[in-house]
């Protein structure tokens, strides 16, 4: 493959079974190769605050070259990669099948595994990437946790600050004593008969945050599944491991993997679509893990039957029609790609579903909101967050629009606190947060 040539990327399986994956000399070896390369191309300069980090440790020095940096500050440009995959997917020329194979997040991913193996993991760190315990937890007195963890809390944010290195300020998820499992469970919704899409049956991939924290993003999602004539099943296996991922906790993701491809295998096999919620979980499950368990044929199955909820919307509009009653939204809508999103290669999906609003005015923001899953709340990266999304929030806020949505609502609400932030008469958007609730609004339900 030539620098600039039209080849498709290519990614290679993840070879944390083999030794010298964690072998630290060879992974310092390689992490050297890498950013040597990247320090002599530097088009990823503005994407994350990894490669200024990177740049400034190598013009800092007398020889200004990598070589006279020393290993140990390597670490401060693996903490700021936030594994949004912008580099490989948009900037780097040099991702495989080209002879340089660079695949940045996934050497960052590689460095995280050699430390989490290591037990480099803290206590902190790795309770809060405990969604299933933690989500089980808040739902079971989401009055007493949403009250602790809400950032006007003077008592008790400062505290968690200091314990779990979440920083005071940064809006947290709240927790709802009913999951989306069990009001899908107790909702049964009539599907309509007459729409185009009628015949197709699919299986939501609840996700940990809808499940837990967002369950009106599933019910809308039901809703306008079977308001196009599509019978749904909701299941909730397990995590799909994102935050343990971002960790380097890749044996755990591995048993993630497994047991979840292996339940909805039988999904799959009675034909069923599968979709999932959130950008970030469609990505583990259609590109991550046939990478972790390249051999598992649940999982290359599953992988090939999963659709992004907004893709699938526009997946039936594109080959069946959507069914008729679609009506206007007053106000606008500012809709952010995540990068998790983007990262599908599935073109911008949020984005084309919110145009099929008649008369509607939808204004779409494509670039990082800065907040990177965990990272962007804790306490050493969350004002650097709130900089690195003004941009976007300076954008969202423009023309002060009813309703401002991302696939990702851990960036949506980070876009918000930050459109709070700034100075105006802005009187705030709606507590929408994904674009697929915009559908359900507009046809009523």
């Amino acid at each position: 493959m030539r620098e600039g040539g039209l080849e498709a990327p290519t990614r290679h399986p993840i070879a944390w079974r083999n030794s010298d994956f964690f072998d630290a000399e060879k992974l310092d070896a390689e992490l050297r190769r890498v950013f040597d390369i990247c320090h002599g191309c530097r088009r990823c300069f503005n994407l994350c605050d990894s490669f200024p980090r990177l740049f400034d440790l190598i013009d800092a020095t007398a020889s200004g070259e990598l070589a006279a940096v020393e290993s140990a500050s390597l670490k401060t440009v693996v903490d700021a990669c936030t594994l949004c995959d912008m580099c490989f997917m948009t900037k780097c020329p040099y991702v495989p099948p080209h002879e340089f194979n660079i695949d940045f997040p996934h050497l960052i991913l590689r460095h995280r595994a050699a430390g989490a193996q290591k037990g480099g993991i803290g206590f902190a760190k790795r309770q809060l990437t405990e969604t299933d315990r933690n989500g089980r937890l808040g739902c079971s007195m989401p009055a007493i946790v949403n009250w602790a963890t809400d950032r006007s809390n003077r008592l008790t944010r400062p505290l968690m600050e200091t314990l779990a290195g979440v920083h005071r300020k940064a809006a947290l998820p709240k927790y709802h004593a009913k999951t989306f499992q069990k009001l899908a469970r107790s909702e049964p919704l009539e599907v309509n008969l007459q729409a185009p899409a009628h015949g197709r049956k699919a299986v939501i991939f609840a996700t940990c945050f809808s499940n837990y924290n967002s369950p009106g993003i599933g019910q809308a999602a039901r809703a306008v599944l079977a308001r196009n004539g599509i019978e749904t099943e909701t299941v909730y296996p397990a995590c799909c491991g994102m935050p343990q991922l971002e960790q380097g906790d890749i044996a755990r993701v591995a048993g993630s993997t497994a047991k979840v491809a292996a339940e909805m295998r039988g999904w799959i096999g009675k034909g069923y679509d599968v979709v999932s919620l959130l950008p970030s979980c469609s990505l583990m499950l259609k590109l991550e893990w046939p990478l972790i368990l390249p051999g598992n044929e649940d999982v290359k199955s599953l992988s090939q039957a999963t659709f992004d909820a907004s893709e699938y919307i526009i997946d039936i509009a594109g080959k069946e029609g959507l069914a008729e009653g679609l009506s206007p939204l007053d106000g606008g809508i500012a809709v952010h790609i995540a990068c998790h999103a983007r990262a599908q290669n599935m073109g911008r999906k949020g984005a084309e579903m919110l145009r099929l609003l008649p008369d509607t005015e939808v204004s779409v923001i494509e670039r990082c909101s800065g907040h990177g899953g965990t990272w962007g709340m804790m306490k050493g990266n969350f004002d650097l967050a709130m900089k690195l999304g003004g941009p976007v929030i300076r954008k969202a806020a423009k023309g002060n629009p009813a309703h401002v949505v991302s696939e990702c609502p851990l960036a949506r609400e980070h876009i918000v606190q930050g459109i709070e932030g700034l100075d105006g008469d802005a009187t705030g958007p709606s507590q929408v947060q994904h674009p697929i609730q915009l559908i359900a609004r507009s046809y009523g339900l």
